[in-house]
């Protein structure tokens, strides 16, 4: 399978494509201006401390306070951690794990972690792990026992991926820079006043080649020339049998419409996604949970309905689990298949959304079937996601994805109509201006008549274009 990651860079933002085989996996965006502050540490200040919550607001200096909760406070084999140990004012270090999201600040931990190409240090615990995705007990033990000889006194390490294979010189020289810088971070941490940012992570161009650019990928495409030096420099220091994959892009088309991605990049703001047999997903999201729904759409089979109903729901798990990847989505997620009588269909169902989901970065967990038959799933939630990036709440609807219908807006005209009539105080004509969507969806003469019988007035009705949906006036006008 040939993978491609596409990046375009420009002033105002930058974004990454990873591509298996043409087809688009993943996909991140990153603002210029909001920036990204996810592995970002500072040195904060607590502002205040909320022991019913078990947590801490700190000052980062920012438009929102972190939240700290206490079990990200302590190690964790202390086994009640309390917030007692916190008090209003007081500076502490802090790392971002989570984004700004909504109403809600970023969230933060003590625990902190420097990531470089091989490595991830943890200056504050004695730990080491290894990444999930070696597979291989040979390869584990040996990468274990590298890392237990070349890690810093009293330092934890986590073993990435694409360790697999390296060297002890490999993982020497990833930690001896990931120390140098700790100690740098940590002294000026010493003669920094609170809020103030100690370490910025990187920025998306090189998170890429650090988290992205593995031995699976083929080829790199940067379309920015100063970003393309920027990553060759960097590989000729940590990886320089990857610099033959980098590729700098010169041509007058925008990168991703090149490769065919503008069109692909739009429907990922739909909230319905087709399969390639017919049957659709409907991608339903409010602040923590996340529903899909599956449906046949216009794929009526070839054998019987039960075949039927396994092929879409297979089809179906394949896309899910692309399309949480593509949105970047978190939190909990419910998926609603077709209902399916068989046990084997059940389970295969299952084996194939798990399998997909192997290959996403983001730590994922599938909890099977409810008694009601739905699947349950939580996928770790970071940065921003996707939408959250590109789109804001509509400013019509207010986030509710719909409108008053024009029934119900007419409806409320004519329960103001009669509050008005009854106060003797009004005379002569009612002006009432709408949305012409709402103008035109009545017979306005019957229904003016009729008004105008029922509330003793002279009624108008004034279409405005600028106007809300929902919203209408009632003017009172002489009739002299």
């Amino acid at each position: 399978m040939a993978k491609t990651i596409v990046v375009n860079v420009m002033p105002e933002e930058t974004r990454m494509a990873l591509l298996e085989d043409d087809e688009l996996l993943e996909v991140s965006v990153e603002r210029t201006e909001s920036g990204n502050i996810v592995g970002n540490i500072y040195k904060g200040k607590i502002k205040n401390v909320l022991p019913g919550m078990q947590a801490a607001f700190i000052d980062i200096g920012r438009d929102k306070n972190a939240f700290l909760y206490v079990g990200d406070i302590l190690p964790p084999d202390v086994a009640q951690p309390s917030e007692q140990m916190l008090t209003a004012g007081q500076d502490i270090l802090i790392q971002i794990v989570k984004d700004a999201i909504g109403t809600k600040g970023p969230r933060a931990t003590t625990h902190l972690t420097l990531p470089g190409r091989y490595v991830v240090l943890m200056p504050t615990v004695d730990y080491i792990g290894i990444s999930r995705r070696i597979v291989s007990n040979g390869e584990r033990d040996r990468l274990k026992q590298l890392a237990d000889k070349v890690r810093p006194p009293g330092m934890g390490l986590i073993v990435r991926t694409v360790a697999e294979g390296k060297s002890e010189e490999d993982l020497g020289k990833d930690i001896a820079y990931l120390v140098n810088l700790w100690n740098a971070l940590a002294a000026r941490a010493k003669r920094s006043n609170a809020p103030a940012l100690l370490y910025r992570d990187v920025d998306l161009v090189i998170r890429i080649v650090r988290d992205y650019l593995a031995a699976d990928i083929d080829e790199f495409i940067v379309d920015h020339r100063e970003a393309y030096g920027r990553v060759c420099d960097l590989l000729k220091f940590i990886s320089p049998e990857m610099l033959d994959k980098i590729r700098l892009y010169q041509g007058a088309e925008d990168i991703f419409s090149h490769v065919g991605l503008t069109s692909e990049m739009t429907r990922l703001g739909q909230r319905q996604v087709w399969l390639k047999s017919g049957g659709y997903i409907v991608i339903d999201r409010t602040e923590a949970l996340t529903v899909i729904d599956v449906n046949t759409g216009k794929y009526v089979g070839h054998t019987n309905l039960a075949e039927t109903v396994f092929e879409t729901n297979r089809e179906a798990a394949g896309e899910i689990a692309r399309q949480l990847r593509l949105r970047d989505i978190g939190g909990i997620i419910v998926i609603d298949f077709i209902d399916m009588d068989s046990e084997e269909h059940k389970q295969a169902v299952l084996g194939t959304l798990e399998e997909k989901l192997k290959r996403d970065k983001t730590k994922t967990n599938l909890l099977g079937l409810t008694s009601l038959g739905l699947v349950e799933m939580t996928r770790k939630k970071a940065r921003q996601n996707f939408e959250g990036v590109l789109y804001s709440e509509c400013p019509c609807c207010e986030g509710r994805g719909r409108v008053q219908s024009p029934e119900t807006v007419w409806i409320n005209v004519c329960r103001d109509l009669r509050k008005i009539a009854r106060q003797k105080q009004v005379q002569g004509i009612l002006v009432v201006q709408m949305h012409p969507r709402v103008a035109a969806a009545f017979d306005k003469d019957r229904e003016i008549t009729r008004m105008e019988r029922e509330i003793g007035r002279r009624l108008t009705i004034e279409a405005v274009p600028t106007m809300h949906p929902e919203v209408y006036s009632i003017l009172q006008v002489s009739d002299q």
